[in-house]
């Protein structure tokens, strides 16, 4: 395979935000680690339940229009940043109400402390709007070792912050708490770094063509997050906050940790293939180089699991181990994925996209109910199991371009 300039500047991509998502999970190991010295599981299954439904929310942020603007034609960008922003603030206003109000009818439902951490959370949208489309126009530029430092920063600085509050005032809001106080940091990075004024002259492009796009990317988005976060609010009702710090610790010690190269792809793969002239070779050949370069590594913190786990989070932790092992695992379907699914939206096909993230949402949620009260090895299992078979057929149009049509309309 040869390695032309345009996967070369594909690499360096990753590399940067490869780089980001290392220096950011490894601070986020040290909160694993005095998290799970200071705080119950009880205490942690709260705080993991308010995370899984602020992730929720937040991957309604991503609703494509940061996409149109990487895209964009130079002679339709002015126009098209101009309804970026306005769509931007709108949408982000309109969120923070609606966690606000959930935060609330949480807490009147019987759960007050996860019902506060909903509510604190929602202040993070007062940052975002600000700085999405410098970030966007940052992307277009191929300013991605900037763009990657700075999410860096923003994550480890919120990272430091958790481990310092979770010292001094143990409790379920250190780990919700600090993404607040660290949202400026991101804000007044991004706009240093691509500044950005709308020409008061310059009329916003139509919307249609926003929401027709952008209706399917929201969706696959929102199926996304449910995927990721569903299982354990359901963990949580089945097995209780206990349960529920059990499963999000393995998480946390497994999947988050593998999975952080997948991150960084995602944030790298579709405005690389977006200046591709061979759309299927590139994303083929982008696969395949993905892979090379991650399995290695997921296998080694796969098998390592039993040393590290004890040793990092305690003894007291030493049961999760075997889940922490094979959710390493899912990494390597979710890789392949991330890259076929940057395809597909190139393709002008995010609704099929949609329909494979619906699918497996609807496997892991069932086979968490059908593994809860097995034992939390199990649930790995059947996360692994039906990760791994779902994406694995999704992503055979990836390398078998002739059974895309097959594989797409079943």
């Amino acid at each position: 395979m040869q390695v032309t300039r345009i996967h070369k500047d594909f690499l360096k991509g990753l590399a940067a935000y490869g780089t980001s998502e290392v220096v950011a999970k490894v601070s986020r190991l040290f909160v694993v680690i005095v998290v799970a010295r200071v705080l119950s599981p009880q205490a942690v299954g709260l705080a993991a339940a308010a995370f899984a439904i602020c992730e929720t929310l937040k991957a309604l942020t991503e609703n494509g229009v940061g996409q149109r603007i990487i895209a964009a034609k130079d002679d339709e960008l002015a126009a098209i940043t101009a309804r970026a922003h306005w769509i931007f603030w709108r949408w982000g206003m309109g969120l923070m109400v609606f966690q606000l109000l959930l935060g609330a009818a949480i807490w009147a439902a019987g759960l007050p402390v996860v019902g506060a951490l909903v509510a604190v959370a929602a202040a993070e949208y007062l940052f975002m709007p600000g700085g999405q489309v410098q970030v966007a126009l940052a992307m277009r530029e191929g300013k991605h070792p900037q763009v990657a430092t700075i999410a860096g920063v923003q994550i480890v600085s919120a990272n430091v912050l958790t481990v310092a509050l979770a010292i001094v005032l143990p409790s379920p809001l250190v780990l919700i708490l600090p993404r607040v106080l660290t949202a400026p940091i991101w804000l007044v990075a991004v706009r240093r770094l691509r500044p950005w004024t709308r020409c008061a002259d310059e009329a916003p492009a139509p919307l249609k063509p926003f929401i027709r796009y952008g209706l399917p990317v929201l969706g696959v988005e929102a199926v996304k997050a449910a995927r990721m976060h569903l299982d354990k609010l359901i963990v949580g009702l089945l097995l209780g906050a206990e349960g529920l710090g059990l499963y999000f610790m393995a998480f946390n010690a497994g999947l988050n940790i593998a999975t952080s190269y997948a991150s960084a792809l995602a944030k790298v793969i579709f405005t690389h293939l977006s200046q591709s002239l061979r759309l299927d070779t590139d994303a083929r050949n982008s696969g395949l180089i993905s892979l090379a370069l991650i399995t290695p590594l997921i296998v080694v913190q796969s098998m390592l699991a039993p040393w590290y786990v004890p040793l990092l989070l305690g003894d007291g932790w030493t049961s999760i181990v075997p889940a922490v092992s094979l959710l390493c695992l899912c990494a390597l379907p979710m890789t392949l994925w991330t890259v076929a699914a940057a395809r597909l939206r190139l393709k002008g096909q995010p609704e099929v996209e949609l329909g494979v993230d619906a699918i497996l949402v609807l496997m892991v949620t069932l086979s968490a109910i059908i593994t809860a009260s097995i034992s939390l090895t199990a649930m790995a299992g059947g996360f692994l199991i039906a990760t791994t078979i779902v994406l694995t057929i999704a992503s055979a149009p990836l390398f078998w371009p002739l059974g895309a049509r097959s594989v797409q309309e079943a």
